[in-house]
């Protein structure tokens, strides 16, 4: 209990707490309302901390499963502040605008990145050197409009198993296309949103950039326990796998020493019979010590 009363202490610190407007609201966020101060509504942060540690305990998982949690976030205040947060645990990111079809065109978007990661290539290894000065710059630039979009989900081979979104009512096109495709959808609500259209309601003040900082750093780290959960379970399946391998060669040594001992006792005990009841041979006469005969 101490652990959330501290953590309701930075969320509180961080401004969290504070909603829209009472006018602006949305009535599905009532029972996420704590009061009304000065004709602002004020967020229960007890129902925001169990929120964010039930979301926090599912990315986990997720992120164990070895699956993607894709960020989007294409408010000016929250942009830096998830992009960063995404790449320290290597998850796909949207944070500067959402293309249309990004998930329900996937593989449309792919082709795109694909051309983007050619260009780069091209850009890099020399070939574009026969190219005259005007081609690569226009190469140069379509690069850079490209990465500025695409760049977050460039390493994203198939689709991400959840979307984590700072503000659902901004985010409106990702939502709808995760909700169409059955992604599950991860979201920061803030009181002039329908906590209902995401699967994990986080009711938290998503326009302040330390409200948006606290909650992301504290669904990042619930991905890297994740990860790491993940890596520690596979160093123990290799070296499980190490163990039966030498344990398996240990024998397989031990029975070709066995089944080499066995031949070469069987070859032993042949020459030693044969030494007892083969018929001695016969020494010619000439070759036998003079007078030998007489003793």
């Amino acid at each position: 209990m101490e652990n959330n009363t501290s953590l309701q202490q930075q969320l509180l610190e961080a401004g969290v707490h504070f909603g829209h407007l009472k006018k602006k609201w949305n009535p599905k966020m009532l029972p996420y309302i704590f009061a009304e101060k000065k004709g602002i509504h004020i967020i229960d942060l007890n129902k925001t901390v169990d929120h964010l540690q039930e979301a926090a305990a599912a990315v986990k998982q997720i992120a164990k499963s070895g699956k993607k949690i894709m960020f989007v976030a294409t408010k000016k205040q929250a942009k830096e502040i998830v992009s960063e947060c995404a790449k320290r645990v290597n998850m796909p990111f949207a944070t500067e605008r959402w293309l249309g079809g990004m998930l329900t065109n996937f593989n449309t978007v792919r082709k795109s990145v694909k051309k983007m990661q050619s260009i780069e290539k091209m850009l890099n290894d020399g070939s574009a050197e026969s190219l005259t000065k005007k081609e690569r710059l226009t190469l140069s630039r379509d690069k850079d409009k490209m990465e500025k979009v695409l760049g977050g989900i460039a390493q994203l081979g198939r689709l991400p198993a959840a979307l984590f979104l700072v503000d659902i009512g901004h985010e409106h096109i990702a939502l709808s296309e995760a909700k169409r495709l059955g992604i599950t959808t991860f979201g920061m609500v803030d009181t002039n949103c329908d906590p209902n259209k995401v699967d994990f309601a986080i009711p938290a003040n998503d326009d302040a950039t330390k409200s948006i900082a606290i909650i992301t750093n504290y669904i990042v780290a619930a991905i890297a326990e994740g990860l790491a959960e993940r890596q520690a379970s596979k160093d123990e399946e290799e070296s499980d796998e190490t163990n039966n391998e030498n344990e398996a060669k240990a024998r397989r040594l031990e029975a070709e020493a066995q089944a080499e001992g066995g031949r070469g006792g069987r070859r032993g005990g042949s020459a030693a019979a044969g030494g007892a009841g083969a018929p001695k041979r016969r020494v010619p006469a000439s070759r036998r010590p003079a007078g030998g005969g007489a003793k």
